[in-house]
């Protein structure tokens, strides 16, 4: 193979799923020169079909595709409804129940990836981004200890470099180039599961206003996900323990059946439906899908976002809200180091404490939300129970994430976090069960007062406001202490005495 000729950029990019499409977006945006590699030709398939109303109406405002998508007729999703906890009836929430994303901002949608992320790719293209396809990066380019650019594959199998003052990583959980910012990759003790998935036509819809939630069923083996993609066409996935890896040898196809017939209520949902067989839905397939948290998510000219960095279990539809918030905070270092405003260590250091952050809500709150099913009878919530985990577990979680989050140098002890998440546990399951107990099947007024779901709520609530009226409610100072704000927009940092 030979190199042709190096070509300079402020940022390249790898990876164009939402991740990289926002960050290559929020970045250009702002006048900077950026490429945008993609391995792929889109549209492609991806899993992670369930969002987040902030993604819609807060990253999208940002990034100028809330209309766009909008109009591209994805199954709009007002809530969620769980069979799950003590109460063996299902119970629902509803987005609009929150004071924070109240009114027409409180939806998003269900969507077919390939569409989606095809929108996303589309508009960097149209902001300013250079995208190429069928381009995989092989390496950076180190110089004096910065990374100061990459080597990648064209589509004719030829050797490129390119330099640049910055190189993101959003290449997903498959990442290798993640291992260029050091550390390592620290996999959860806690969430160590397998996903088996696929996709039927003619699946029953739940009664309306519901129609649109993701369902989310739990059973001895693990839980589904039951997800309206449109009118007719369903992702089913089934999530079991590592103890049940039995369960998937063989053929995929005949191991879901044999996982749906064990559950009610998505064999119920799935009595009149047939499963896809041709297409790019028509593969029944299956992922390790461990939670993992890398010890470093930057190094000088270098950053990693989304599932490079960190992945959590998939209960709460976190994936996509993870990559592109990730993605806006990596943004706005960015863009405050090449324009000079703030040095490049503290841009950085302020970005990961926020993903870290955000990341150990989501953690926090999927434990305790294992925890809270009362199904004693079954080994796999036996064998999630926070108090039956070991303390190397609980110490890598608060190492990694709450000391980090909290900005503090004394980090809590192993018994202490897990007596709050034994708190939290118990305060979410009288939540849930005062949503079963409501007087409407859609008040979940209850379940949003709890104090973690208010809290993993409150970031992405700021995100929508600051890119709706300018402003985050809330952003009174920084996060953390000395740390950095972000400006009205929304697109750099700023330090607070300079507000």
């Amino acid at each position: 193979m030979t190199s042709t000729d190096q070509e300079t950029f402020d940022v390249v990019v790898v990876g164009g799923g939402p991740g990289g499409s926002t960050v290559a977006t929020l970045v250009a945006q702002q006048g900077h020169h950026v490429l945008l590699l993609e391995k792929e030709t889109f549209p492609r398939y991806q899993i992670g079909e369930s969002l987040l109303p902030s993604t819609i109406h807060g990253i999208g405002a940002l990034l100028g595709v809330t209309d766009e998508i909008e109009k591209a007729g994805f199954m709009r999703k007002r809530g969620g409804t769980f069979r799950w906890g003590a109460n063996p009836e299902p119970w629902s929430f509803s987005f609009a129940i929150s004071p924070r994303i109240a009114g027409p901002t409180s939806h998003a949608y269900q969507v077919e990836r390939m569409k989606f992320d095809q929108i996303l790719l589309d508009n960097a293209r149209r902001k300013g981004v250079e995208v190429r396809e069928q381009c995989a990066a092989v390496e950076v380019i180190e110089d004096g200890g910065r990374v100061q650019g990459l080597v990648y594959t064209g589509p004719d199998g030829t050797r490129r470099s390119v330099r640049s003052a910055f190189v993101v990583d959003a290449s997903g959980n498959k990442s290798r180039l993640h291992q260029s910012v050091g550390g390592e990759r620290v996999y959860s003790d806690f969430f160590q599961n397998i996903a088996l998935f696929g996709y039927f036509t003619g699946g029953d819809r739940l009664p309306d206003p519901n129609r649109g939630n993701i369902f989310c069923a739990a059973f001895d083996e693990g839980w589904f996900w039951y997800i309206p993609l449109t009118d007719d066409l369903t992702s089913v996935g089934a999530v079991i323990n590592r103890e049940s890896a039995s369960e998937v040898q063989g053929d995929p196809r005949q191991a879901l059946a044999r996982l749906i017939d064990r559950c009610e209520p998505i064999r119920d949902l799935l009595k009149n439906s047939a499963g896809v067989t041709e297409g790019p839905y028509g593969q029944v397939r299956v992922r390790k899908d461990y939670s993992y948290l890398n010890t470093r998510f930057w190094r000088p000219g270098m950053v990693l976002v989304g599932d490079a960095a960190c992945f959590v279990d998939p209960v709460f539809s976190s994936g996509v809200h993870l990559a592109t918030y990730s993605a806006t905070l990596a943004a706005r270092s960015i863009n405050t180091a090449l324009d000079g405003l703030v040095d490049e260590e503290r841009s950085f250091q302020e970005y990961e404490a926020r993903y870290r952050h955000e990341y150990g809500l989501f953690y926090e709150f999927l434990m305790s939300f294992y925890d809270m099913n009362a199904d004693d009878t079954s080994y796999y919530w036996q064998a999630k129970k926070v108090t039956r985990c070991a303390d190397s577990e609980l110490e890598s979680f608060v190492g990694l994430v709450g000391g980090v989050a909290s900005g503090e140098s004394a980090v809590l002890g192993a018994e202490s976090l897990r007596a709050k998440l034994a708190a939290t546990s118990g305060e979410l399951a009288q939540s849930v069960a005062a949503v079963g107990a409501a007087a409407t099947a859609d008040d979940a007024t209850p379940l949003f007062q709890s104090s973690i779901v208010s809290e993993v709520m409150r970031e992405g609530a700021r995100t929508q406001a600051r890119a709706q009226f300018g402003e985050a409610f809330g952003d009174a100072g920084p996060m953390f202490p000395g740390g950095l704000m972000p400006t009205a927009d929304g697109t750099r940092w700023t330090a607070a005495d300079a507000q």
